[in-house]
């Protein structure tokens, strides 16, 4: 598996391993074959990697009224503040049309501005993985520059 981190210096600066991005990888893999999508058979499995090394998980949840339709991401990221955690280091996302990677499936725009209320747009690493298991390395305010968060609303 290989993931571009020559874009930007950022991607460079990413803290993460190889084996870290591999099993987060891997994880993230497995995941899409839990996702739930009878309506648009495009499966997304996530891995959330916290700040004290927990790691966990999503898939997809369609619904037939589709607002109430769930991210891998965001499963991820509501698992992890349920059970008290809310420091993030890194996500990796997994998806495809009918249980395939079929392409690098980055963040939706809301699962962006869920990670914005939780991360740090500089140091939160968001992972896609691609066919082959190849990906790229973005930051956070990379994919959401200038997003609107806890600090826009202090004193």
């Amino acid at each position: 598996m290989e993931w571009d981190r020559s874009e930007s210096k950022q991607q460079s600066a990413c803290p993460l391993s190889g084996n870290m991005i591999r099993k987060l990888a891997d994880l993230a893999i497995r995941q899409t074959a839990f996702a739930y999508a009878p309506y648009s058979g495009f499966t997304v499995g996530a891995a959330l990697l916290a700040c004290d090394g927990q790691i966990f998980t999503g898939c997809n949840v369609e619904n037939a009224a589709y607002g109430p339709s769930n991210c891998a991401e965001r499963t991820a990221v509501f698992k992890a503040v349920s059970e008290g955690v809310r420091n993030f280091r890194a996500i990796v996302i997994a998806g495809g049309k009918d249980g395939q990677i079929t392409g690098e499936c980055p963040p939706c725009g809301v699962c962006r501005q869920v990670m914005m209320e939780f991360c740090d747009p500089e140091n939160f690493w968001i992972i896609t993985v691609g066919p082959a298991h190849t990906g790229h390395i973005y930051t956070l305010g990379q994919l959401l520059p200038k997003g609107f968060g806890p600090a826009n609303l202090e004193g």
